[in-house]
């Protein structure tokens, strides 16, 4: 396969996920190189996510790294096969690789849970907002990214309001639903979004109340895109360097623990939406 100059991060998944089959069978690169019949650059260039490995290839390594989870070695090769070109690739060039990259996990995603302290989750949010939040950025967005960066999030929205949406369940604290963002107009119409989008079934919003005692779990702010095999998970970040996509095994427990305490503390949907209510009332 020919080399690739920009591997998407479901690409770079896929190699480090062979990197960890083959390192948990104890074998070197150059061992794996060959029982599969090529060299160690080769080898390394499959794992890097600088080429692509066919799904006979992969099965072949599978079958030399003694893995018996059937289950995931098919999630591997779905992923080794797809040429889904999404409707994100229209931004390639134009917006950071990260904005493409996220929308392509949520594609692929089968839930998607978000927990979120001071602004509204991405998906929830409308146009008005996306851009207040975009607008105000340091550094501000060059030229006329701002436009691209808001039109991209609006199109993110199909995963929960497409013909065939995933169950989203988004955790929101008080906070993020009392910050004025974009002006007290916007921001009614944004909590109607919420109250809107909340009605449907696989969508579940709960509030995070600030009448909590001891609350703690703060830095658990994340999105979180669910797999048909809990390994391939992925939870994604944003830090003052960038996004960052987490997706070792360790890891991915801690923040799904994260999560379900987050979501025990929080008020139920229904009186989650009351609470919406009564602040869409007092704006």
């Amino acid at each position: 396969m020919p080399a690739r100059r920009h591997p998407t991060a479901r690409q770079v998944r896929l190699g480090a996920e062979l990197r960890k089959l083959r390192e948990a069978a104890g074998l070197k690169a150059t061992e794996a190189a060959n029982l599969l019949g090529v060299n160690s650059v080769q080898m390394s260039q499959i794992e890097s996510a600088v080429s692509g490995v066919s799904e006979e290839r992969l099965r072949r390594l599978a079958a030399h790294y003694a893995c018996t989870d059937d289950a995931l070695i098919d999630a591997l090769a779905a992923m080794a096969t797809d040429r889904t070109r999404g409707w994100w690739e229209e931004y390639r060039g134009q917006l950071p690789t990260s904005f493409l990259d996220l929308s392509e996990l949520e594609h692929h995603a089968t839930y998607r849970w978000d927990v979120d302290f001071l602004h509204i989750p991405g998906l929830l949010q409308t146009e008005d907002y996306a851009r207040s939040l975009f607008a105000t950025r340091i550094p501000q967005p060059p030229g006329g990214e701002l436009d691209l960066r808001v039109r991209h999030r609006m199109q993110r929205r199909v995963i929960i309001e497409g013909t065939s949406p995933v169950p989203y369940e988004a955790l929101v604290h008080e906070a993020a639903l009392r910050i004025r963002v974009g002006g007290r107009a916007a921001f009614r119409a944004q909590l109607a979004r919420i109250l809107e989008l909340s009605e449907a079934d696989h969508v579940t919003v709960r509030v995070i109340p600030f009448e909590l005692d001891d609350f703690t779990d703060a830095a658990a702010a994340m999105v979180y895109a669910g797999d048909a095999v809990p390994k391939l998970d992925t939870v994604v970040r944003d830090g003052p360097h960038g996004t960052a996509f987490i997706d070792s095994e360790a890891q991915l427990g801690v923040f799904r623990t994260l999560f379900r305490r987050v979501e025990a503390v929080s008020l139920e949907p229904a009186r989650s939406r009351d609470l919406i209510h009564r602040l869409t009332k007092d704006l």
